[in-house]
This record gives C-alpha cells, structure tokens and sequence, in this order.
C-alpha cells in the first residue's frame, strides 16, 4: 500500500488496542501464556522454530529472540503488543517479505538483530520511529547494492546507531564491498522513458515549436490535408489543442520565425508555390503577405531558418531536377533571394549549425556526398569546403553538441545512418547504426539527457541515449510510430513532451518522464 494509507492502518491498530481495553475493564487480567515454541522468563522469550510471531507474549518482556523460525514474513506491526521491547533478535531465519511498518510501536527498542537471515533487501521504512537504537546488526546478509538499497546507504551515514560492517553480494561491480563505505552518488536510480500521452487524428509530415506571446506554440504540416496546423497547451485541460490553421496545397513544410516580436511562417507546397504569411495579433489570423518564386522552388524539402550578426535568413532545400537551394535574407519588410546554392543537385535536407564559431550549411542530396558550406563574412555568402566523405546516399543530416564537440547524425534510408565527430578538418567516423526504411535520425536534448532517435517505415523506431563514459549512442527504447518524418521536443508547464510526426499513420505526442528506482 501507499504511504497516504499508513496513517489509516495505525489508527486502526490503535483502536482495535483501545477496543481491547474497554471490553476487558473491570475485569481481571488474564496472563498470556507463554506459546508452545517459545521459552519464556520474566523479562525474556525465546522462540526456535516459530509458526508465526505470537501474540501471547506477555507484553512487559524486554528481550524476544527468533532462531530457525518456519515464518517468513513479518507483518506490519507485528510487536504492537509488546510495546515495552528492548532488544529483538532474528537469526538464521530465511524472510521473504518483511513489511514497511513490521516494528511500529516499539518506542524503548535499543537493539536489533536481523543478522544471517538470508536477506538481499529492507524495506525503506523499516527503522521509521525506532528512536531509541542504539545497535542493529545486519550481517551475514545476501545484500544486493541496486537503488532499492540506496536508501540503507544514506540512512548509515546519518544514523547514531552503531552498525556493523556489512557487504554486498550482487551485483558483481559490487560483490564483497562494504556498503557502510558506499556513497549515495555511487547510485544511479534515475531513468526516463517516453509514454504515449496524446494522440492526434492526421498525417503529418514537419513538426515545429517556437515561442510567441509568452508562451510555447506547435506547427505542424499535414500533406493530404495541406494545412499548417497550430496547437497551444491548454493549462485547463492538460492537453494540447488546435487553435488555428493555414490552409493550402500539398504542404510539406510549416516554419515558423520570430522576428522583432512578429511572427511569420514559411509555408513550402509541393503544388501551388509557397508562401509567407504573417501572424496579424488584431484580425487574430494569418494573413499571406509573400510569394516564393517558383522558378527557383520547385519541389521544397525541407526548411531551415537562422541569424548570422544581426541579419535572419532561411534556406530552402529544393529536390527537383530543375530547382535551386536558395538562401533568403528578411529586409525589413519582407524576405528576398539573397544566394542560391546547389543547383540540379536534388537536395532533400539543410541543417545550419556553427563549427569553431563560424556559421555553416550542410546540404545532403540524393544525387551526391553532403556537402559543407561556411559563411563567408568579406562576401557576406555561403562558399563551398567539402563533402563528407563514404555517406552517399545520405537523406538527411542533423547535428547535436556535447560540451564544446560537434556530432552529426547522418540518416539513409537503405544501409547503416552514422553519427559523425567533427575532428578539426573534416567529420570522422564514430558510431554506425543500421537502418532500414529510415528518414530521419534526429539528436533532441531533454534537460541534462541527450538522445537520437532513428525512424523507420518499416520496423520500430529506435531512441538511443548518448552515454558520456562511452562517448557513443547506446540503445534505450522502442516506439511504435509508423512511417516517422520528424521529431521535436516541446517543453511547457514543468513538463517535456516529445512530438513525432507520422506520414502513414496519426500523429504522436510523447511525455518525458523521469522514475526513481531507490523511491
């Protein structure tokens, strides 16, 4: 049972006492007798090879051993009546269960012995209310050092009471060592998951966040429906809701940008050209206030937006035979082709990120290597360095940093997607994971936690968690989405969520939740 019902299950020990004493008032006591597998003196008692634990004890012993007994539980509150308890003894029992608040009610207990009883574990709350301990002796015990005994090791380095060296005996990185020596750090009890918590009826392709209006916004693009969806969280409700929409053509792409408090979305169709719109707060709609030239976007892919000096840009990465990678610059009143890059090469991702401090692009093709571009401050442009040597075929490349070092996830749809290091010349090979039917593979930062997360069409998609001692991706989780295009993490209200569009099946929303195992 829970904590909130301990209170509740001591009221009713205690009234079932006061039940006790009010039917017997006025009448002559009865002594209880000593049980027959017990040998009792006036202040002691010995039971070997118990049943159970009496309740015939008379209740002003102080001592009461067990040895070799036939129980092996000991309920919660099973010393309630023999309160006057100074020293209790378990040795060369086997427990299985001994509960939370097995020694309630005993005030005076100074020594505890729970020595060579087989045990592996203690419940949490075990010494809760023995004020009076001066001794406990635990030895001779099959400890297992895991976070359900993290608690025993805090609770050693702040209790008065003398205890006697006691060892680990699992798991093996912790066989034979002395826990009064371990340190709680020592114990890493914290894990996180992704749980289903919303589902959202619809395809999609783009998933985005951005923060507008003092709070936390989602855009997502439907294809079939060619809407830019908008969701808000609903602090009621505790859910995310559809507060507004962009309606147009074959939308594969929603990008939003913030610029001096004003909100504008890049809405890139594969029908229908794509467009600018902007957020007017007084009509409380999205009003189109720009045309994208088609003769340059024939077929966007993908959209990424950014700020170099003072100046904002986006670039839209174009995979038809014909089009242009273009780079657009925002003048103030609206945004116009500032530098086109890539022409013929069929781009389908663009990633803008910083390398030793200097802006760059990644473009990835299905025609080519990705290649590197760097800003060029003297002509204030992107310049071709290099590409990215044995990833051809790569769909798509997003890159993370741990500490100062950058990575980049390079995902393909047949074959092994990698992650990559940058060395300081060129990205080196570091981790390769097998992919089949993979479109994305994107790094997400949730607080101090860092993962990747490789979609799939057609198998599960797999999480990874970047663990620091191994400096490498390890596995961490599955999850059943079908047909993943993109994922984005969305933090509001204390809480983390993790959004992952579907281009086949319903859009999912994931909650972040972090478990203590020593709890």
């Amino acid at each position: 049972m829970g904590n909130a019902s301990r209170p509740f299950r001591r009221i009713a020990y205690f009234l079932c006492l006061l039940s006790v004493l009010l039917l017997t008032e006025g009448k002559k006591p009865v002594k209880p007798k000593c049980p027959a597998w017990c040998t009792c003196t006036k202040d002691n008692a010995l039971c070997e090879n118990a049943r159970s634990i009496p309740r015939s004890v008379p209740p002003d012993v102080i001592s009461l051993s067990f040895v070799r007994s036939a129980f092996t539980k000991i309920p919660e509150g099973s010393f309630l009546l023999t309160p006057s308890l100074q020293l209790l003894l378990f040795t060369s029992n086997t427990f299985d269960v001994i509960s939370d608040d097995a020694f309630m009610g005993l005030p005076h207990l100074e020594y505890l012995s729970l020595a060579n009883n087989n045990l592996q574990s203690l419940p949490k709350d075990i010494f809760k209310g023995l004020d009076s301990l001066t001794n406990v002796d635990l030895r001779g015990n099959a400890f297992n050092c895991d976070c359900k005994l993290k608690w025993l090791v805090e609770w050693l380095g702040s209790t008065n009471a003398t205890v006697e060296d006691i060892y680990c005996e699992s798991p093996p990185e912790y066989k034979k060592r002395k826990i009064n020596s371990l340190s709680s750090k020592e114990f890493d009890c914290i894990i996180t998951e992704f749980e289903v918590f919303q589902s959202l009826p619809y395809q999609s392709l783009s998933v985005d966040t951005f923060s507008y209006m003092n709070d936390e916004h989602v855009v997502i693009a439907q294809p079939f429906t060619g809407k830019c969806i908008f969701l808000e969280w609903d602090h009621v409700e505790v859910m995310f809701r559809n507060y507004d929409n962009i309606t147009g053509t074959s939308t594969v792409v929603c990008k939003p940008i913030v610029i001096e408090s004003q909100l504008y979305v890049i809405v890139a169709q594969l029908f229908g050209g794509s467009h600018i719109y902007k957020r007017d707060i007084f009509a409380n709609k999205f009003i189109k206030i720009q045309d994208i030239e088609i003769l340059k976007i024939r077929k966007p892919n993908d959209i990424e937006t950014f700020r170099i000096a003072e100046d904002w840009y986006f670039v839209v990465a174009d995979s038809s035979k014909a089009g242009f990678t273009t780079v657009y610059k925002w003048n103030g009143n609206g945004f116009y082709s500032h530098q086109s890059l890539h022409a013929w090469y069929r781009d389908t991702d663009v990633e803008f990120l910083e390398i030793a401090g200097k802006p760059h692009l990644i473009l990835s093709s299905s025609s080519q290597r990705p290649v590197i571009y760097q800003w060029n401050k003297g002509t204030n442009e992107f310049v071709k360095r290099f590409d990215i040597q044995d990833m051809e075929d790569a769909y798509a490349v997003k890159h993370f940093k741990v500490k100062e070092d950058v990575y980049i996830c390079l995902t393909r749809f047949i074959g092994d997607s990698k992650v990559m290091k940058w060395g300081g010349s060129a990205f080196l090979d570091l981790q390769r994971m097998p992919s089949r039917g993979s479109m994305v593979f994107q790094p997400l930062q949730i607080r101090n936690y860092q993962y990747a997360i490789l979609g799939s069409d057609y198998s599960f998609t797999q999480v990874y968690y970047w663990d620091a001692e191994k400096a490498k991706f390890v596995k961490f989780q599955e999850l059943n989405i079908q047909a993943p295009r993109s994922f984005i993490h969305v933090s509001i209200d204390k809480r983390d969520f993790l959004f992952a569009s579907s281009f086949k099946g319903t859009t999912l929303i994931y909650k972040h939740v972090r478990v203590d195992l020593s709890a």
